[in-house]
């Protein structure tokens, strides 16, 4: 199994559904340990481009 690429920094944007600290989305996480590492490491390549595409962070204020 590969290490998680979890950073601690956990937050799931409500616009894009993905984390974010490493990109993954609420599924991809849970399933990290259940996933056979070819696919993790197909996760793995996947996140840096999401990471660099994904809209600003803009935190939801609430009354």
């Amino acid at each position: 199994m590969m290490p998680s690429p979890c950073t601690g920094a956990c937050l799931l944007d409500p616009r894009t559904g993905l984390c974010r600290g490493c990109g993954r989305s609420g599924d991809e996480i849970s399933a990290w340990p259940y996933l056979p590492e070819a696919a993790q490491r197909a996760l793995l390549s996947a996140l840096p481009a999401r990471m660099a595409s994904r809209p600003p962070f803009k935190p939801v204020r609430r009354p």
